[in-house]
């Protein structure tokens, strides 16, 4: 069985992430998406909240199982049994960062492969940092995310 994670803090989950998600089940036999902490990151939503959200979001894909973690992705994935690590690329500045990172992971962990899978056009320009920021301006962002809706 073909295993990949899917790490990130979804601080929102966009509707990016859901197609990706979506892509990756073409390759894929069970994705995990991962939520972490950003320790970098002020948090915008509960921890809960985000699982609550990916769950909902996920629940007509069976293959997909939602769990929550505090260690190296890498540490993750053995814990799990997956083979795979699933990057989201929108452009050239992710694409870089993404690289360095599954460099860094292919030293610690030969094991796990990293794949990265390129946003569709209509998602390259959205991240959960803009959502933030829109919201925190009280712009509508319930096209940009999964479980957000204008009268919340």
């Amino acid at each position: 069985m073909k295993t990949a994670v899917f790490p990130g803090s979804f601080d929102p989950i966009t509707t990016g992430h859901i197609a990706l998600i979506n892509k990756a089940l073409k390759l894929f036999d069970k994705v995990i998406v991962a939520v972490g902490k950003n320790l970098g990151k002020k948090q915008y939503l509960p921890l809960e909240e985000r699982i609550e959200r990916i769950r909902v979001a996920t629940a007509q894909m069976p293959q997909v199982e939602v769990t929550n973690y505090d260690c190296l992705t890498t540490d993750l994935c053995h814990k799990l049994n997956a083979g795979f690590i699933l990057r989201g690329v929108r452009d050239n500045a992710d694409f870089e960062y993404e690289r360095r990172i599954a460099d860094i992971n292919r030293i610690i962990a030969p094991d796990i492969e990293t794949v990265l899978l390129f946003a569709d056009p209509e998602h390259a320009a959205i991240s959960s940092t803009m959502v933030r920021e829109l919201d925190a301006f009280g712009k509508d962002v319930s096209p940009f995310v999964v479980g957000i809706h204008p009268e919340s």
